[in-house]
């Protein structure tokens, strides 16, 4: 039988940058690490989580904001869109600037590849957190970034509906790492707002590399493609696209 629940799952914390964050440990096989969405690790975050070790890879979740396994409602997402906005560690309104919880991850990322192991890792970010697997390319070792309704910084305005959260310096990597032929899978709900225009802005910035899964939308309040309104063919995809890169 198939163990669902937050409390299957290894806590410990991991340090790095100044920075100490608790993170859940699951699996064997190639790293793969998910970045939850607001409000946190909720019950569907880590259903997807577990689909994702079923399918043979060591899963580590970082608890960056909310409470795990508790469910998303309207006062728990507020509290932890509050919390993402006044903290220092995400960048929400600046444009073309990457995130400092980024460092953490890609310590996080180095620090789980020479543990384990293997070609590379792979991450996944959603919402708020949805760039982070792009920003953390880098590092040469991270070969399976998926984006999931990439939305920071908030999509206020033009400019800041087409920002990817990346630095200048940062920007220039990835466009090599694309070039040299590292893909990129983003998933979204087509009228998604909070996405804006990210997925013509990867387009522009990656090329032939940016893998793009456009569902349409069949409510206005669509948005988490791989959890609160999971689409169970783009959770299929999201776990091939991970096998083909992570072997």
């Amino acid at each position: 039988m198939k163990q669902t629940g937050i409390e299957n799952w290894r806590k410990s914390s991991f340090t790095a940058v100044n920075l100490t964050r608790d993170v859940y440990r699951r699996g064997i096989g190639p790293v793969v690490v998910i970045v939850h969405e607001i409000p946190g690790i909720t019950p569907a975050v880590e259903k997807f989580a577990s689909d994702v070790v079923d399918a043979g890879f060591t899963v580590v979740m970082p608890n960056l904001v909310g409470t795990p396994g508790k469910v998303a409602s309207g006062s728990y997402m507020a509290s932890s869109m509050l919390k993402v906005c006044v903290s220092r560690e995400f960048t929400n309104m600046a444009l073309d600037k990457t995130s400092p919880i980024i460092a953490w991850l890609r310590a996080l990322a180095r620090s789980l590849h020479m543990e384990v192991g293997g070609k590379g890792v792979g991450a996944i970010g959603m919402c708020f957190s949805g760039g982070f697997a792009l920003a953390m390319m880098v590092d040469d070792i991270m070969i399976a970034p998926v984006l999931s309704q990439p939305s920071m910084p908030f999509s206020i305005g033009k400019d800041r509906s087409r920002d990817l959260n990346l630095s200048p310096e940062d920007a220039i990597v990835v466009r090599q790492r694309a070039q040299d032929g590292c893909q990129v899978l983003g998933l979204r709900f087509d009228k998604d707002k909070l996405v804006g225009d990210r997925f013509a802005a990867l387009q522009d910035l990656l090329g032939d590399a940016f893998i793009a899964i456009e569902l349409p939308s069949q409510n206005p309040k669509d948005h988490s493609v791989l959890t609160e309104q999971r689409d169970e063919p783009s959770v299929a995809r999201v776990i091939d696209f991970l096998r083909s890169k992570l072997g």
